[in-house]
């Protein structure tokens, strides 16, 4: 299909929580690869523990289905940053429709707004394109932010072929698993004093 105003967007449904069967729409012109239903399930199983009252950071936030779904699980808070108007507007549109309070937009490179992101963060959803080569810098940045709360969670997705980059300092493995072609990964972070 042609990228346009007409038949021009794509849908995810939120799977769980307060908004739990409702539709989020994304726009056809812009390349977004969402977060698979299947892997967002299982990762917010691993996730409910902590998730209600959550502040959470979706970066690369794309269709925002992360950030969306931690909010319909009673997540306090989550920040969209996204490079793309077009996404970001997407975003804003369907946290206003589903009256999300905690909802906040950025446009902004991912990178560059981890150079002051406020925070502390709670979960972090980090899922850059594939193609661009951003997840270890990504990584390293968001390490070196302060942005993190202790214990914070750190949602990590990749090609499932792919390496992953070498972790943080602090950060330690949690869950993992694969489905389809993405490999995922949620990871804890602790300081070395807890370790």
């Amino acid at each position: 299909m042609k990228s346009g105003k007409q038949g021009g967007t794509r849908e995810l449904r939120i799977i769980g929580g307060t908004n739990r069967g409702r539709k989020l729409r994304f726009p056809e012109g812009v390349a977004i690869r969402p977060t698979p239903d299947r892997v967002r399930e299982t990762l917010f199983n691993w996730l409910q523990p902590m998730i209600h009252g959550a502040r959470c950071l979706d970066l690369f936030a794309g269709s925002g289905a992360l950030g969306l779904e931690a909010l319909s699980r009673g997540a306090s808070r989550a920040v969209f940053v996204d490079a793309n108007r077009e996404a970001l507007a997407a975003i804003r549109a369907t946290a206003d429709q589903f009256d999300a309070q905690g909802a906040e937009c950025v446009q902004a490179d991912a990178l560059a707004f981890l150079k002051s992101p406020g925070g502390p963060f709670d979960v972090v959803f980090l899922d850059p394109p594939f193609d661009t080569g951003l997840l270890e810098g990504a990584m390293k940045r968001l390490a070196n932010s302060g942005c993190l709360a202790e214990n914070a969670y750190i949602y990590v997705e990749l090609p499932r072929t792919s390496t992953l980059p070498a972790l943080p300092a602090g950060w330690h493995p949690h869950r993992d698993g694969k489905a389809g072609e993405v490999g995922y990964h949620l990871f804890r972070h602790q300081s070395a004093s807890l370790t």
